[in-house]
């Protein structure tokens, strides 16, 4: 397993409400492959998302069924990256 077919795998993982891959949108971040172990950073636009636990979720199943461990860490989007989400989110919003 390497970690370009890590990131191929968490690369399908779409947004619930938007029309692009969390890696896409600037959420899933500072993905590594170490032991077994998958590590990310998970970047949210704002503190206390209401679906951080879901996005969390979502990645981690791909990442079991490779039978691999997830471990992660969540932190806020800077002003770049915010701007770039947001921007992302008014192309491709599905609501």
């Amino acid at each position: 397993m390497t970690k370009d077919e890590i990131l191929n795998e968490l690369e399908k993982v779409g947004h619930p409400a938007i029309n692009y891959s969390l890696i896409k949108l600037g959420i899933v971040t500072d993905v590594e492959f170490k032991d077994n172990k998958v590590s990310v950073v998970f970047a949210f636009p704002f503190p206390n998302i209401p679906v951080a636990g879901m996005l969390v979720n979502s990645i981690e199943q791909p990442v079991k069924s490779l039978g691999l461990d997830l471990e992660y860490k969540i932190r806020v989007m800077n002003e770049e990256e915010k701007m770039r989400f947001l921007q992302l989110e008014a192309e491709a919003w599905k609501g």
